[in-house]
């Protein structure tokens, strides 16, 4: 069953091995556990619903507080502690458009907020209800959940909104292909959120962002549906579909969504190679795009993030013979850098792919390892969110931050979100901090850097001292030049950072369309832009 009051199924956990939690205790002090809030507690504050008895909604106490909150730090606090303070006022599952347009018509008519919501995976308060006198309604789109229809002349793929990745990919196996898009939370986030988060997966270099997966499809808005047909390209003026990317609920509800698909490959591999040092895996890494080596993946380590996943992973043995067989390489162990990489294809094509890598790797100083550590980073790899729950337990809290800039800003921008997390910390305490550069482009890569801290002696502290690194590293990446967000979009949490990207006339741009489509204001208001 999924967890109330954190990431993924409660069957699942990740816990700390010994190492690791000696680890953090060297790094940052002796962790300090929160006591968590029960669930008998937190429904006792959900309130009345304010909303009128509707067939398709429910206003059941526990659905509410299901639906309240995402997957960001501020969100695990609120969950942990029960201090929600904002509650939906009830919860829609429909399961068509029809009844989407049905429910849109009547908050309209109802004066009702309504907020979309697909896997309830945000990181930066998408789907968060705000405090104000006018009741809230939560849409899921959880029950649209099915493959609609595959042309496999066209290779289009039609599918509900509400479809999550897992679901995808089988049902789309089952015909012989695949869409690839593998994010982080591919294990319950939903193609209409990667739609309208403008999302990017794990093998990007591949299949592209969801930009070059995202074809067309249907959206419900208060004045009425948006058509985007599939057309492969056109000269017609602006891309509509780029109106709808991003979005983040705020001009519609995205109903059904037209991907393009490939046949599922014969081969893949993933495989792990060392650099070493920083300098030189940014240069292999910018060479290996920039020369468009055939690969799927490609995921650079810092030194510290390369300490710290051997560490944490807890396979000593494992990674005892590897310090062996690279010191016995030339390899130095301080400082070295973990490259991951894969190779997607039929067989021939992988084997092209490998080995053009492997002369980039020893070309550039590099040393390769062969499958074994690939193959863990495979099995693990969507396995990471169940990390806080171990690191909570342990009286510690992780968070993520990333963004996207040109190469020839890369090493200052991440030397400067790293100390500005460092720095912000709190009187006293330690952020441990590292980083690793995801999805990469001819003309730059995107930087995805995580801080531990260690909690304060109550939540309200540690949300402040969250908050105070958050926004410090905000600070640093558009002082850098860079994205507030390159895959996890804005949301409420990156709001105040938008107007450095898009300026005055963006952002009036932005708020203009917006009123187009909902002229009353009524859908997920205070998201992406600062109302």
């Amino acid at each position: 069953m999924r967890r109330w009051n954190g990431w993924g199924d409660s069957a699942n956990d990740y816990p700390l091995k010994p190492a690791g939690v000696a680890f953090l205790q060297r790094a940052l002090g002796p962790g300090r556990p929160l006591p968590d809030a029960s669930l008998e507690s937190v429904l006792a504050r959900v309130p009345a619903s304010r909303l009128a008895p509707h067939p398709l909604i429910d206003a059941d106490a526990e659905t509410r507080l299901r639906h309240a909150r995402g997957q960001s730090l501020g969100d695990w606090l609120a969950m942990r502690s029960g201090d929600f303070r904002v509650f939906p006022d009830g919860v829609a599952f429909p399961e068509n458009g029809d009844q989407v347009r049905a429910l849109l018509d009547w908050c309209q008519a109802e004066g009702v907020r309504l907020i979309p919501y697909g896997g309830g995976t945000s990181v930066a308060g998408h789907i968060n209800p705000p405090a104000g006198e006018r009741p809230v309604l939560t849409l899921s789109l959880a029950r649209m959940n099915r493959l609609l229809d595959l042309d496999e002349e066209s290779r289009l793929a039609t599918f509900g909104a509400g479809t999550p990745g897992p679901e995808v990919e089988r049902q789309l196996a089952e015909r012989g292909y695949r869409l690839g898009h593998y994010p982080q939370s591919w294990e319950l986030s939903t193609l209409g959120g990667w739609v309208a988060s403008r999302s990017s997966g794990q093998q990007s270099l591949a299949y592209g962002r969801i930009e070059q997966l995202f074809a067309g499809g249907r959206v419900e808005t208060p004045r009425g549906p948006l058509e985007l047909p599939t057309i492969p390209a056109s000269s017609a003026g602006p891309d509509l579909r780029e109106l709808v990317m991003g979005s983040e609920g705020r001009l519609g509800v995205i109903t059904e969504v037209k991907v393009r698909v490939s046949a599922a490959p014969r081969d893949e591999q993933f495989h792990v190679a060392f650099m070493p040092d920083w300098p030189s895996a940014v240069a292999l890494a910018r060479r290996l795009v920039q020369e468009r080596v055939p690969l799927s993946m490609v995921r650079v380590s810092n030194p510290e993030e390369t300490r710290t996943q051997l560490t944490l992973a807890g396979h000593e043995r494992l990674v005892a013979a590897l310090h062996r067989y690279l010191a016995w390489r030339g390899q130095p162990l301080d400082g070295k850098c973990m490259v991951t990489f894969g190779v997607t294809g039929d067989r021939r094509h992988c084997r092209h792919a490998l080995a053009e890598a492997r002369r980039y790797l020893r070309a550039a100083g590099g040393v390769t390892t062969g499958r074994a550590l690939g193959r863990k980073w495979q099995e693990a790899r969507f396995r990471s969110p169940y990390l806080r729950h171990g690191l909570w337990e342990q009286g510690y809290a992780v968070d993520t931050l990333e963004t996207c800039v040109d190469w020839a800003r890369v090493p200052q921008t991440v030397a400067a979100i790293e100390q500005a997390l460092r720095d912000h910390a709190g009187e006293g305490e330690r952020a441990h901090v590292f980083t690793h550069l995801s999805h990469l482009y001819a003309q730059g890569s995107s930087i995805y850097t995580t801080y531990v801290f260690r909690c304060s002696d109550d939540y309200e502290t540690t949300r402040q001292r969250w908050w105070a690194m958050k926004s410090a590293a905000s600070d640093a990446i558009v002082e850098h030049g860079g994205t507030i967000s390159h895959q996890h979009g804005v949301g409420r949490d990156h709001a105040p950072w938008l107007e450095h990207e898009k300026g005055a006339q963006g952002l009036a741009a932005l708020h203009g369309l917006f009123t187009h489509f909902d002229p009353q204001g009524r859908l997920n208001p205070g998201c992406l832009l600062e109302d």
